[in-house]
């Protein structure tokens, strides 16, 4: 019987207590489960589908003039006191390419957060965005605005988003060529 009992003993020793994962090990794979429920819930496929295409319009307020739309390839300039300009621009494949990486990256379907928690405070002038972003049949429209001095980071992640592609924008001919603004908003 004191056999059976120190057997039964050293058996629940041996499997409870001899793990060859390190504590590290263990919380490492919890963040890469984190990471594959991540990546489950990104609707984009990782390749650029053909009927990938965006529209972006932004400026102050209710003052919306600006727009980037691939739908149409073409490009709106606010120039304030003089209405808005209008361009025919196309990008390359690569900086589609590129554009909607970034959207993966920041899971764009996936967004959520967009209005601020902190509804106590107004600015004037305020920046506004709204987005239709189509992807492998799928439709997504979001809008946000920082009138409530908060940002969420959602939000910030989308403004980075719209800069790089301005930046991209400005750096085409078609809109080089586009007048300046003139007159500013309060």
């Amino acid at each position: 019987m004191k056999r059976l009992c120190s057997l039964l003993f050293l058996l629940i020793f041996n499997t409870t207590g001899c793990g060859t994962e390190t504590d590290l090990e263990a919380s490492s794979g919890i963040e890469n489960q984190k990471k594959e429920v991540v990546e489950q819930n990104n609707q984009m496929p990782k390749v650029v589908p053909n009927d990938f295409d965006f529209m972006v319009r932004f400026g102050y307020g209710e003052v919306t003039k600006n727009e980037i739309n691939t739908y149409q390839d073409t490009v709106t300039k606010d120039l304030i006191m003089k209405g808005t300009a209008k361009a025919n621009i196309t990008f390359t494949t690569e900086e589609i390419r590129s554009i909607y990486e970034k959207m993966r990256e920041i899971n764009v379907f996936g967004m959520k957060e967009l209005v601020p928690t902190n509804m106590n405070c107004s600015s004037i002038p305020y920046n506004e965005e709204s987005w239709k972003i189509s992807v492998a049949g799928e439709i997504k429209t979001i809008t946000w605005s920082d009138k409530n001095c908060d940002v969420t980071s959602d939000a910030k992640k989308l403004l980075e988003l719209r800069t790089f592609i301005q930046q991209i924008v400005a750096g085409k001919d078609a809109y080089k060529q586009l007048p300046k603004a003139e007159g500013g908003y309060e």
